[in-house]
């Protein structure tokens, strides 16, 4: 099952905000970022119900997440929807993503594509995976995986890791492209530099059965045992089938590159 994305971060300033407004706005941005969501509710709530979009998408978040206020899905549809409609794409996004999920609102795959449209078109990398992912799916538009990999592509160019994955899967099954496992080490390894524990395991798989690199067992091992670390179960079984097939020294060398590549920030994997 493909992974849908939220945008999870507070908006950081209030669009073409009047100085008093940016000031309130700017307030409850301190007092969020040091997790006092009460009195971030106190001075985004007003700028909110004047119909300011970037206040309403983070209440919207707020209530989404239960930051100071009792966790209520109906609450958050209807603040991300006001900023929607303004043209807000993180709001756009999310609440497409209530749709998806048939949280606060009722699951409507067609009102998800059509708002996860709205953001991709303003360039929203989130927006962009999950149009991407309804293509592929086949949920509220005819599967297409020309054009998964055409909105996939869009993210990944922008640097958004989920994108970059997706599109390495593409190029790994050949759907929407020829089947390339040079071009899907090349988008898996982009994200799995970010931290992204699906591009990790998938990285390890493609060093496992020598698809597009080498195969290499011990790059395999460094690759799941990183993924399994950054929360992916699938990748601590694989980890585990391989060291059947390794001997001890292999095991040793490949959780000393996997502490090196991790204190390396990624960067320093090979």
């Amino acid at each position: 099952m493909k992974w849908l994305f939220h945008v999870g971060a507070f908006m950081l300033s209030a669009t073409l905000a009047a100085p008093a407004i940016a000031q309130d706005f700017n307030a409850g941005l301190e007092a969020a970022i040091a997790e006092d969501y009460v009195t971030a509710l106190e001075n985004w709530a007003p700028l909110a119900e004047q119909g300011n979009a970037d206040a309403q998408f983070n209440l919207g978040l707020m209530y989404s997440k239960g930051y100071g206020v009792p966790q209520d899905h109906g609450e958050a549809a209807k603040w991300y929807r006001l900023a929607a409609e303004q043209g807000n794409a993180d709001a756009q996004n999310n609440l497409g993503l209530m749709y998806s999920n048939g949280r606060g609102v009722p699951q409507d795959y067609g009102e998800a594509v059509k708002w996860y449209r709205l953001a991709a078109e303003q360039g929203s990398a989130r927006g962009q995976v999950n149009l991407g992912v309804m293509y592929e799916s086949g949920q509220g538009v005819p599967q297409d995986y020309g054009e998964a990999v055409k909105w996939y592509r869009l993210a990944a160019e922008q640097g958004d890791a989920g994108g970059q994955t997706s599109l390495g899967f593409m190029y790994v099954n050949g759907q929407g492209v020829p089947q390339d496992y040079g071009e899907a080490v090349k988008w898996y390894r982009l994200a799995a530099e970010q931290g992204d524990a699906r591009a990790q395991a998938n990285l390890g798989i493609m060093h496992e059965n020598g698809q597009g690199v080498p195969q290499d067992l011990v790059l395999a091992h460094m690759w799941n045992n990183i993924s399994s670390a950054n929360g992916e179960q699938s990748a601590s079984e694989r980890r585990t089938k391989l060291e059947a097939l390794m001997t001890r020294d292999q095991i040793a060398n490949a959780q000393a590159r996997a502490r090196v590549c991790m204190a390396s920030g990624y960067q320093d994997c090979d």
